[in-house]
Parts: C-alpha cells; structure tokens; sequence
C-alpha cells in the first residue's frame, strides 16, 4: 500500500499516513552502533522507527587511540587496551539486547595506524565484532547523511571534526555532493612540528584550509558543526552570551559571534571555563586547536550562519538503514506521533483536534501550520504528570527534547503552547528566560494556540468537530456553533476555556446552535 494511500475512515492529509507501523519502519527499532574515534569508542542503540531517532543506549569510553599517532605511526597502547574493553562491553550488552549484530566502524586512527590492521584482527578475535574501516570520505558522506536525519533537504557544507581528521561535504537540496577529507583534527595538530610555534601552527591551518576550499570551492551560506569539540565550542558560546537554553542541537550562531568566542576562549583559563560548562578535561584540552580550525574555516568560506548538528556518523548509520519513504518524512511530525501513540491518553485525537482548530490558523505559513500541528499530537502526552507541575513539564520536556526538525524559537514556541494548554498564565514561570526567544507577537500566537488547545481537548472526549465547529470571522468574532451532541457538552469549564480562548484573541464571541436539515 502506498504511505499516503487513504485509509477507511481516516483522512491524514498532507502528512500523509503514519509510517511507525509500518515493517519496513518496525525493522529499525534496536539498531545498535559502534563508532571507533581517535578521541572516543561510543556505543547508540537507536529505536528509529519513529523517524527521530531515539536514543535507547547511549555510552561513550574517552579512550584516545588516535593521540601520539601521528609521532609514532600507531596506536596510543593505552587506548587499545581502553578500546578493547568498551568494545568488549558492548558486544556483551549487544547480546543481551538480542538485537541484530552491531554494526561497527572506525574512522581516521584506525584507518592511518601502521597497527590498524593487528587492531581490528584483535577486535574481532576478542569480541566477535568487526570493524569497519572507513576512508575519509565514507566517513564526510556519513556524517552529512546524519544532518540530513534532523534537516531533510538541509543546503550547506556539514564539517565534521575527529581527534585526527576533519571532512568537509557538500548538501545541495538534501543530496550529499562533493566530500573532502583533511588532517586538521585537533590530535593530529598537536603533533606536528609546527605546534610549537603558534605563527607557523596558523600557517599550517590556513594552507591546509585553502587547499579544501580549492576542492569545494561552492559558495555555502550554512555550515553544519559535526563533532565533539564543535560542540564544546557552542557551549562555550552559549556561556559567554548568556544564552537561556542548553540544547546544542540546532543552536544557531552568526559568524561574528564564533570568532568573538574564540578570542575569549584564548583570553580565559580552560580548567575555570571547563567547571562552568561541565566539558570533560579531555576535551576541553583539544578546544584551543579547534577553535583555530573554525576561525579560519569561517574566514575563507564565509557562511552567514553556523549550526550545530548533534547528528553526526551514527546517525548517518541509522539514516543508512531507513527505506526511502521514511527518509522523506517530517522527522519532527513522525516523532510526535509516536509519542502520541505511545503515551497519550486518546491516541488519534491529536489530529481530530487539529481539524477543530485549523480554522483559527488559516492565514499561518507552513512553517507554523507543522509546529501546530506538532503541539495537537502532542497536547496530552504529558498527562501523567502531577497537575500541579504539568504545564511546566510540557514546556520542559520539548525544550529538552531529541528532536530533530525544530529549530530553537520554534521548540520554545511549541513548549510555551503546550504551557498553556494547562494553564492560563506563563507569570513567574521559571522557564521565562527562554521566553526571550520570541517576540511578543510570536508569545501571543503560542499563548493563542494553547488556550485553543485547552479549550478544545475539554469540549469533547472524541472527536470535537462531532460537537461543534469554530470560525473566526471578519470582525474579529470567534464563532461557536454547536451541533445537538455539543450543546450538552458546552458546559461551565468549557465556557470559561472558550471565553479565555477569545480573550487571547482579542475577539468577542457568538455561540449559536447548528440549523437543522
């Protein structure tokens, strides 16, 4: 059957049918990933039937196999035994997920190691898992099929930072272009001779930098950050402007800002930085390099804006396995209708409630008509917290979440409706930080969208339009006409949500009852 093929009964519109069931999708639940880095050996077990992945295991080992690799030509002999350990570990917790066998690889130090070979021989010996070894631009192709998972269609240039390597790839209308591969990870950096003098470190990093740009030489308004010691920067970024949300995924920065942080990188003790931040002290070790790395790949390719991707290589592994149809999905809209499926206390009702309201919104752009429709799926899937604590709790949860597709206005957009969903009043929130986010108009359309939600999840327990219909007409009034099931319905609380709805919107109100046929 075709995905968006009509269902009896069921109209899903341009979002078409949900895919979660679907065996194809089904398939994806438990896909275990192993990434063997120069810095880290990380283990994902990913349920990503839902299109977003979920995270259902998630352990990463610090074992740096990649340092000293480029004075000796080997392996760091610490980090094999390290490696071999966390290796050994997961084959066993693989096994005792009963899942299908994990699917390993390893990047740059593993590949460049004079003792590569031996090592995966040994891995295999000891703990029946095989690894992968990839070249550079397997693994630029990876990681850019990684940001494509949270940014379908995403354009730029995705540039991925490892301990000994760092890949540049091209994203053209959500297809992977050219790929390039380079030694500017910060390991390797640390290593040649030229560190030690810092005129002729920035003069390796500049060359090095202006020969990739002679190989991708497109023009890229984006580049998307893939990689640990990017993130560490964008947290630091995030502490330096005081920023109100943590969320790495999808933070958005402005060239100028980058290159501020950097320069009060420089000018700032690191182990004072690290305690503010809680980035590891291996980390933070290799975030001075890093950050001379972005700095000039800023300035010779000239973006107008840097995003985070916290999806990277295993992300691109899950990517890899999912069918076509899936890809194509709205990551954001395939998630809350999982989460809606699962934890909501009326699955299906989301989307009735959506077609109840979607009269009040007809003039919002596609881009806002998905985040509605996103808070509809998941107005009820937070109904197991303590009343007293739920509203906040909506707005928590998608602020934190692991969503991809959501940019970060449009999460506290969406956790500020969801707010109101529960509760009249955002005053003295502790969340009001966050709100800063948002103009004031955009406040008003999520604090409008709340109280329509609120309004319409108390008029019916099944499908609200069976009960009424809503128009907001041409002078401003909010219109309730009630059909013979409805008007029973329409009692004292959903008077006071619906009174509260036209409130929010400036509106004054007509209830009359449906003429009969």
């Amino acid at each position: 059957m075709d995905d968006n093929a009509a269902v009896p009964g069921e109209d899903w519109g341009p979002f078409g049918r949900p895919l979660f069931e679907d065996p194809s999708a089904r398939a994806l639940r438990r896909v275990g990933v192993v990434d063997v880095g120069s810095n880290s050996v990380r283990m994902v077990v990913f349920d990503g039937a839902a299109r977003s992945p979920a995270y259902f295991f998630n352990e990463k080992v610090m074992c740096g196999l990649g340092q000293g690799l480029a004075a000796t030509g080997r392996l760091n002999p610490k980090g094999r035994e390290r490696a071999l350990a966390a290796l050994a570990r997961f084959a066993m917790l693989a096994r005792g997920m009963d899942m299908a066998p994990l699917t390993c690889v390893a990047t740059a130090a593993v590949r460049d190691a004079e003792d590569g070979p031996e090592f995966q021989a040994r891995v295999l010996a000891e703990t029946g898992l095989r690894l992968h070894v990839i070249d550079g631009p397997e693994e630029a192709r990876l990681s850019a099929q990684g940001v494509l998972l949270g940014w379908p269609g995403a354009e730029g240039l995705v540039c991925d930072i490892g301990g000994n390597s760092m890949e540049l790839a091209e994203l053209t209308g959500g297809a992977i272009g050219k790929r390039v591969t380079s030694a500017l990870g910060p390991f390797r950096l640390q290593q040649i001779e030229a560190a030690e003098s810092p005129a002729a470190l920035a003069a390796h990093i500049k060359d090095t930098i202006t020969r990739l740009r002679e190989q991708v030489p497109g023009s890229y308004d984006r580049i998307y950050l893939v990689g640990g010691s990017w993130r560490a920067i964008a947290r630091l970024d995030m502490e330096r402007t005081g920023y109100p949300m943590t969320v790495l995924h999808e933070y958005r920065m402005l060239p100028e800002a980058v290159l501020e942080t950097v320069d009060w990188i420089a000018g700032h003790d690191l182990q004072q930085l690290r305690g503010r931040v809680g980035i590891s002290s291996d980390r933070m070790e290799l975030v001075p390099l890093a950050a001379q790395v972005l700095a000039e790949l800023i300035r010779q390719f000239g973006p107008s804006e840097i995003d985070i991707s916290s999806y990277g290589i295993r992300e691109g592994m899950l990517y890899e396995q999912m069918p076509e149809k899936l890809r194509k999905r709205d990551p954001l809209i395939e998630a809350c209708r999982f989460a809606e499926a699962s934890q909501a206390r009326l699955p299906g009702f989301g989307k009735r409630l959506y077609d109840f309201l979607s009269p009040l919104f007809r003039d919002a752009t596609d881009a806002r008509v998905r985040i509605i429709k996103a808070a509809c799926l998941l107005h009820d899937t937070s109904w197991r917290t303590h009343p007293d604590y739920r509203a906040e709790a909506c707005f928590d949860n998608i602020t934190r979440a692991n969503l991809g597709g959501l940019s970060h206005p449009e999460r506290v957009f969406l956790g500020l409706a969801l707010l109101h969903r529960y509760k009249n009043s955002r005053s003295g929130s502790r969340m009001e930080p966050m709100f800063g986010l948002l103009d004031e108009a955009t406040i008003r359309e999520a604090e409008i969208l709340g109280k329509a939600m609120r309004f319409g999840a108390m008029f019916t327990i099944d499908d609200p339009r069976e009960a009424g219909t809503l128009k907001l007409g041409k002078k401003n009034v909010l219109e309730l006409t009630l059909e013979p099931k409805g008007i029973a319905l329409f009692g004292e609380v959903a008077q006071a949500r619906f009174a509260s709805l036209a409130a929010a919107l400036g509106a004054t109100t007509r209830v009359k009852a449906a003429k009969r046929a």
